[in-house]
């Protein structure tokens, strides 16, 4: 087994739903839906690497606003190890493209949990749908 890492979530709220994004096929966990994001950077914080991420991915601005929860999971077969820190993102700017993903979707907390997550992604789920949407 690998050591673990490190590896951000964006919660962005829009009306009462949150963004859901699906892995675009070749990418890993495709067809799964999660809370984009990405690796942590050697020297990088959670806040500036969601900040990078959603750029990448989307091409949009925003900023890392409160912690959400984390969600520790070791994916089986690779028995890759990584600690998924969730964090409320703010939206500022852009508009996405899908660049890693093949589609988006902003849902209830009923929605969320019916989508196919990633498996890392189920624990920050619950509890975006208990405290964060109504």
């Amino acid at each position: 087994m690998t050591g673990e890492r490190r590896v951000t979530a964006a919660v962005v709220l829009r009306g009462g739903r949150v963004l859901a994004a699906r892995r675009a096929k070749g990418q890993k966990n495709e067809g799964m839906w999660e809370f984009p994001g990405g690796k942590v950077e050697a020297g990088e914080t959670d806040e500036k690497c969601l900040e990078r991420e959603m750029s990448e991915e989307f091409g949009i601005t925003g900023r890392t606003l409160q912690h959400v929860t984390d969600s520790r999971y070791v994916y089986g077969a690779q028995g890759e190890s990584i600690l998924l820190c969730a964090y409320v993102f703010e939206w500022l700017a852009g508009e996405f493209e899908l660049r890693v993903h093949d589609e988006i979707r902003w849902v209830n907390a009923r929605e969320l949990m019916e989508l196919e997550l990633s498996p890392a992604d189920v624990k920050i789920a619950a509890k975006v749908g208990e405290t964060l949407l109504f």
